[in-house]
């Protein structure tokens, strides 16, 4: 079979599937009525598992100059299926389905998939000139939204059904001239990252309580 199927690629992997379960969730797929929340829970899922997929790939020091360009082009195809086309399918999902809605919910996956090609190149080049790993990044990484969006749906309620699909799709739009705004961002450390996954875990129990509560 063509492409690799080791464990330095098996976190990415998973990344697509969880949010392809999340397209399923948020298209009303799995019970047959849209369920955005779990899509929510499946985009969290999907930034867990890219968290860590570098870092488990780094951990072969014997791999080939193909696995590691096989590494950044699958890493880059996921990212933009899991952290550009889901969240528009949510924003669909949530009420942004009319058609003045649609620029933004075509802005914000194509915004995310430039920014993708241009780290692909990026990489490459800095790739070819060292071998350290990368200390910024370059404009917000699509990764974020990961823990933007939940907490954002999370006071969905709060906000109420009339203008909750207003706020999701401003956030979209914002984060998406982010993806291709020229900043420099530091790439967080392993602590930073932890930090993450536990604000990830605060953001999971508020999500699923408000979910309860609704």
């Amino acid at each position: 079979m063509i492409g690799f199927y080791n464990y330095t690629v098996i976190l990415t992997y998973m990344s697509l599937v969880s949010s392809v379960l999340g397209m399923f969730f948020a298209c009303g797929l799995c019970g047959g009525q849209p369920h955005p929340e779990y899509a929510m829970i499946c985009l969290m899922v999907s930034g867990l598992c890219d968290m860590f997929d570098g870092k488990v790939a780094r951990t072969k020091k014997d791999r080939s100059e193909a696995e590691k360009k096989f590494g950044i082009q699958i890493d880059s195809l996921c990212d933009a299926v899991c952290f550009g086309v889901l969240p528009s399918i949510i924003g669909y999902s949530v009420g942004l389905d009319s058609w003045c809605d649609m620029p933004v919910l075509i802005l914000f996956p194509l915004c995310a998939v430039i920014r993708l090609a241009y780290f692909n190149v990026a990489e490459e080049e800095r790739q070819q000139k060292t071998s350290d790993v990368r200390k910024v990044y370059e404009g917000l990484p699509v990764t974020s939204v990961a823990l933007i969006l939940p907490l954002v749906y999370s006071f969905h309620k709060d906000i109420g059904a009339e203008w909750f699909p207003a706020v999701y799709g401003t956030a979209l739009f914002i984060i998406a001239i982010a993806f291709i705004t020229r900043f420099k961002l530091k790439k967080p450390g392993i602590k930073t990252m932890f930090s993450f996954i536990g604000i990830g875990v605060l953001e999971l129990i508020w999500l699923l309580y408000k979910t309860k509560t609704r």
